[in-house]
C-alpha cells in the first residue's frame, strides 16, 4: 500500500490514522452498521484517494480477505461503495461514492415516503378514532415532517458546499 494511504500529509503517523478509523468505525457500529463494514468504510473514508484494493484493506485493517469481501458486499448492496477495475491490473478497487452522504439521505428520504404511505393506509385500516390509529397517524405525520426537513437540509448543504463555507 502506498505511503499516501498510510500517512496523513501533515505528518501524523499511521497509528493516529488507525485510531481514527477504529473510533469512527465503532461509532458507525453503535449506530447499527455491521462491524466489519464499518471498519472498511472508515478505512476508505480515511484513505487519500477514497479507494483501496481488497489486499490494501486487508493489510490496513489486519483482517482476512474473506472479511473484506463480506464487508464490501454489504457496502456495495447499500450503495456506499462501488467496485472498479484497478487500471492495468485484474484487481478490483473499492471506491467511496462522490456524493455519498447526499445519496444516503436521498435513499432514506425515499424510505420515509414509503413508510408514510403505509402508515397512512394503516391509520385508515385501524381507524382514526382508535389509539392504534392515532399512533400510526402521528408516526406518518412525523415521517412527512422528516421528509420535508431533509429536502431543506440537503438544499442548504448544497448551497454551503458551493460557497466553500465548510468549517474544519
Amino acid at each position: 500500500m502506498g505511503e499516501s494511504e498510510m500517512t496523513k500529509t501533515d505528518g501524523t503517523g499511521d497509528e493516529a490514522v488507525s485510531r481514527f478509523v477504529e473510533r469512527f468505525a465503532a461509532e458507525l457500529t453503535a449506530a447499527g452498521m455491521q462491524r466489519m463494514a464499518s471498519r472498511v468504510f472508515a478505512a476508505l473514508l480515511a484513505s487519500e484517494t477514497a479507494s483501496m484494493t481488497s489486499a490494501e484493506l486487508a493489510e490496513r485493517l489486519r483482517i482476512s480477505p474473506a472479511a473484506v469481501s463480506g464487508a464490501i458486499g454489504y457496502l456495495t448492496q447499500v450503495d456506499m461503495v462501488s467496485r472498479e477495475r484497478d487500471p492495468g491490473t485484474r484487481r478490483d478497487r473499492y471506491v467511496l461514492h462522490n456524493e455519498l452522504w447526499y445519496e444516503t439521505f436521498t435513499r432514506r428520504d425515499q424510505v420515509l415516503v414509503r413508510w408514510e404511505k403505509v402508515l397512512k393506509e394503516g391509520t385508515e385500516t385501524l381507524g382514526r378514532d382508535t389509539a392504534a390509529g392515532r399512533r400510526t397517524a402521528e408516526t406518518a405525520e412525523f415521517f412527512a415532517f422528516l421528509h420535508d426537513e431533509i429536502g431543506g437540509i440537503m438544499d442548504r448543504w448544497r448551497a454551503r458546499k458551493a460557497s466553500g463555507a465548510q468549517e474544519a
